[in-house]
């Protein structure tokens, strides 16, 4: 581990995950500054309130001074940044974020938690259940948890828990994030083609994944879903030095909108819903079994678990009709959120609206990956933001190439957010539930504030 006392300059500090090593670096003593171009929330006022909001934001090479210990590169910034040009000018030491987790935790066992989907909930269930019973450990996991400050934490603990992404690491290094933290226990939630401007095909794309699998040490452990073809081929294959551990779906049944685990004759009754869940809950258990947490401790915490935030977070419910905000975005996560949904409560109708935020979510070539993707919802809605696809640099696309694309009847196609939540209040929401499913914001809508309101319009009856 790095000794304190160092001086750490961020560069792109306003990413989820970096935003929350900055602040766990600052409150172990260290002296820490940073810069962004574009800072949003929940960065900026997780940041002011621990003094790290830069007084403007843009890129200032003069914050970059010999003082500095330790540079930390945010994939944000790009490799022509004039701060990081600075800092290889003056022979700085500069980590990845990636690069600099693992440096804190070169002395402790590691448990990566990897896939195209389900990751941050999966590690989330296992951080709840050992603070529940009170485990020491360190984490690096990207959404907010209920209970936790921030979501980056380096202690003395003998483990650390860590979400594995399969992005690059940094804008001058193109090796997947999730194969520097060197696992001893790895899990692989599920693949599905993603991150289309990187991985230009579909092979290339399982290449990362089949590399993570390989990375796996003598005497260590990877943990696969094996209902999905992809995960059980890339996984499932026989390596002498260390052992693959295949999980399927946990039992449950669904009685009067609350999900049950079925264990034995014991019914566990939870938070949180869906099949993608329970195929999580099953990651989580049976990683949690290798590090000494048994049925019994686990069952009894995870009936507390109310989820990551905006993992199918309910926002508003009043008169049996709730919002839900999710973090969906690729095609297999939209599928399942929407499933899920409708499959809790099937005598409510199902208004789902998905906004098209990244680069693959708005590439033409990409888009017909979403064919039948909002299938189980009875009023599809899709948005997306004609100056994000500029900004992007990529082709225009329009209201129909979307329709054809998705392939359902009665699709919705807004690319005004002010004329679709307008659209969403004119609805009546007697028997219906909303789901809202982006990785963005829908262009800075207060979703939480907006799903308080809908149900108290006087248009909805």
């Amino acid at each position: 581990m790095i000794e304190n006392s160092l001086r750490i300059h961020f560069i792109a500090i306003g990413g989820s995950l970096m935003h929350s090593m900055a602040i766990a670096l600052k409150k172990n003593g260290h002296f820490v500054s940073g810069s962004d171009d574009e800072i949003f929330e929940p960065s900026r006022t997780r940041l002011e309130g621990h003094g790290l909001l830069p007084k403007e934001e843009g890129w200032y090479p003069g914050r970059v001074t010999n003082e500095l210990d330790v540079v930390i590169l945010g994939m944000h910034a790009r490799e022509d940044n004039p701060e990081l040009q600075r800092a290889r000018a003056l022979g700085l030491k500069i980590y990845s974020f990636p690069e600099f987790i693992y440096e804190q935790s070169k002395d402790k066992q590691r448990i990566v938690i990897a896939g195209s989907h389900g990751k941050t909930s999966i590690s989330a269930m296992i951080l709840h259940v050992l603070r529940y019973f009170e485990r020491e450990f360190d984490y690096a996991v990207g959404a907010q948890l209920s209970g936790f400050d921030t979501m980056v934490k380096f202690s003395d603990a003998p483990i650390i828990i860590i979400e594995g992404d399969e992005y690059l690491s940094s804008p001058i290094d193109r090796s997947p994030k999730f194969l520097k933290y060197h696992h001893h226990i790895g899990l692989v939630s599920g693949i599905a083609w993603d991150h289309i401007n990187v991985f230009s095909t579909e092979k290339e794309y399982l290449s990362q994944f089949e590399a993570f699998v390989q990375a796996t040490p003598k005497a260590g452990t990877l943990v696969y879903y094996e209902n999905d073809r992809d995960t059980k081929q890339i996984c499932g294959k026989e390596k002498e030095d260390s052992s693959a551990v295949p999980y399927t779906a946990h039992p449950y049944i669904i009685k009067n909108g609350i999900t049950y685990l079925v264990n034995g004759s014991q019914e566990v009754p939870l938070q949180i819903f869906g099949e993608h869940n329970m195929q999580n809950i099953s990651g989580a258990l049976t990683v949690l079994k290798k590090i000494g947490i048994s049925d019994e401790q686990f069952y009894e915490a995870i009936r507390d678990f109310e989820g990551a935030a905006r993992r199918l977070q309910r926002f508003a419910s009043e008169s049996g009709r709730q919002v839900f905000v999710d973090f969906a975005h690729a095609p297999s996560k939209v599928k399942a959120t929407t499933q899920a949904v409708q499959r809790q409560y099937p005598d409510k109708e199902l208004v789902a609206c998905l906004e098209l935020h990244t680069y693959s979510s708005l590439n033409k070539e990409f888009i017909p990956q979403y064919s039948k993707s909002l299938s189980a919802s009875n009023y599809p809605i899709v948005y997306y933001n004609p100056a994000t696809v500029s900004h992007k640099r990529l082709d225009s696309i329009s209201k129909q190439d979307i329709i054809d694309a998705f392939g359902h009847e009665g699709l919705k196609v807004f690319d005004s957010s002010g004329e679709l939540f307008t659209f969403l209040k004119s609805i009546n929401w007697n028997g219906k539930n909303l789901l809202m499913m982006s990785s963005g914001n829908f262009d800075g809508v207060d979703m939480e504030s907006f799903a308080k309101e809908l149900f108290h319009d006087s248009k909805n009856g």
